[in-house]
Parts: structure tokens; sequence; C-alpha cells
């Protein structure tokens, strides 16, 4: 399967070392341009943006009850940390695209296509992990908190903390995402064959599950809901896998 997909014409005559550092200079002015674009233009709505990221909070909190902010200056610096978040995160398909016009030259024709593929598919599926998170997990994870609080403690969070757990959360979730297309790589390259992943699934759950208890808060429910997730990416990554090589076939 590997050697049907990596044969194909010669790649494009090499550059010389001098013309790589150009190229790579001019795709790195490109992605700081377009970042800073990005980061300016939504700088005017950095407070509504984080009203909107911690709308899922709000709603959870009791009566006569807000978010805090234990510093001076986390009323500034905490959405203006969130708009150079959803900088990033915008340009990142601009930022992939840049990247790719600089080792595309280097490929196959037929490794052009299938890295064009990979690459358009593991940017959907991060942003897809990030939904996810943010529709449904996080609101589950934050009711999990708050009815798990003693009744004489009155959740009262603060903003530049919620801000980080929210990152972290979405960024396990974008990253779990890329599952299926880890497995997929991993088979295709003949690193791990079908076989060798089927004998060791158990241990690649229990692995799943160790990785979900160090990247996520402290407590049974985050652990589970991003364990199984990944678990539930593995297998479907290799069915797809499996599917692929038997239509090949």
């Amino acid at each position: 399967m590997t050697e049907k997909i990596l044969e194909d014409q010669p790649a494009l005559p090499a550059m010389k070392y001098s013309e790589h550092l150009k190229e790579l200079r001019k795709r790195l002015i490109y992605i700081i341009a377009a970042l800073l674009l990005v980061f300016f233009v939504l700088l005017p709505f950095a407070k509504h943006s984080y009203d909107i990221l911690s709308q899922p909070l709000v709603k959870l909190l009791p009566t006569n009850t807000s978010m805090i902010a234990t510093d001076v200056m986390s009323t500034f610096i905490t959405p203006f940390k969130l708009n150079l978040y959803l900088a990033f995160l915008i340009t990142i398909p601009f930022t992939l695209y840049q990247i790719w016009h600089f080792i595309a030259p280097a490929l196959y024709q037929t490794e052009k296509k299938l890295g064009l593929a990979i690459l358009a598919l593991s940017t959907l599926l991060f942003f897809s992990g990030i939904i996810f998170s943010y529709s449904l997990i996080l609101p589950l994870a934050l009711k999990f908190f708050i009815l798990a609080s003693p009744e004489n403690v009155l959740p009262m969070t603060d903003i530049n903390s919620y801000l980080n757990f929210c990152v972290k959360l979405f960024l396990a979730f974008g990253l779990a995402f890329q599952i299926p297309i880890l497995t997929y790589l991993l088979i295709l390259t003949g690193i791990l064959s079908i076989q060798q992943l089927e004998q060791h699934r158990k241990h690649i759950i229990v692995f799943f599950f160790f990785i979900a208890m160090f990247i996520t808060p402290p407590d049974v429910f985050s652990m589970l809901a991003l364990a199984v997730p990944m678990w539930l990416l593995f297998e479907t990554g290799l069915f797809i896998t499996k599917l692929s090589i038997k239509t090949q076939n």
C-alpha cells in the first residue's frame, strides 16, 4: 500500500540553501502579518469574545454571583490573551497553507494529493474537537464541578483561571481529534500494522486514559470525557484505514 502511494514522478529539482531560507523567510512574514492583522481586527471585540466564552459558566452560577478578577490587571490582560488565542486559531488554516507551500515543491505529485487531503482533514478535525468541547464537554464539566461543590461554598471563578481551563480543554480535544489521522499514517508508513494495533488494543485504551488523566482537570468526569472519545476516534481511524486498504485492493 505504501509503495503504491509513494510511487510517482520525481519531485522538482532541489533548491539552493539560500533559496530555501528566502522562501522560509517569506512564508514566516506572511504568517506573522496575518496573525497581527487578525489580532488587531478582533481587538475591539475582545470583551465580547470573553463574554461568549464565559456563557457556559455564567448560566450555571447561583443568583447574585459573578466571575471575579483576583488581579488588578486581569480585567484587561485576560480578554487580551483570549484575543491572541483567537487570532492564532483563526489563522491556523492560513499558517498551514503557507507551510504547505514551503514543503510542497519537494514532494511527489501523489504525495502532494495525499498530504493536502490529510492537511485539510486534520484542520477540520481540530476545529471539530474545539467545537465539540465547547458545546458539549465544557457545559457538562462545569455543571459537574458546581454541583459537586459543598453547600457552604459559593462558586466564584477567577476570569484568568477560567480562560486557562478552557484553553487546555479545547487544545486537548483538538489534538485528540487527530487520532484517526495518526492511526492512518502509522499504518500507511508501515510503522505499525492493523494486526499490531488490534493486538495491543487494550494497552492503547489504557494509554488513552493515562494521557487523559494528565491533561484534564483532576476529576473522573473530565478524564472519561476525553479518554472515551479518544478511544472511539482510534476505532474510527482503524475502521477507515481497513476500508481504504480494502477499496484499493
